[in-house]
């Protein structure tokens, strides 16, 4: 599984080019990323809620990388961070593109 490319609206995993936020999954099932799960509490994507957070994660997961889109505006709320530490995730990775 390789990322090979971002711009502004785009990424692009394994050759195929996708004009939406992406997961990829343990299995490397390439999905579209849930933005309403955390646009419902806080009236944007940039804020990864709890119940994104319990859509993201997969047990046997040991580490998340999140990208922090091409301005460097998304993060994981206070709640999300509480879950992903109950799991076993300390500190999970922001990521730039």
């Amino acid at each position: 599984m390789e990322i090979e490319r971002t711009t502004f609206g785009t990424i692009t995993i394994d050759g195929k080019t996708y004009d939406h936020d992406m997961i990829i999954r343990l299995s490397g099932e390439v999905a579209r990323r849930k933005k309403k799960l955390s646009k419902k509490y806080y009236g944007t994507s940039h804020v990864l809620s709890k119940d994104e957070a319990k859509f993201v994660f997969e047990d046997g997961c040991e580490q998340l990388i999140l990208g922090s889109g091409q301005m460097g505006n998304v993060h994981l709320s206070p709640e999300a961070e509480a879950y992903f530490a109950k799991k076993g995730l300390h500190g999970p990775v922001a990521a730039d593109p």
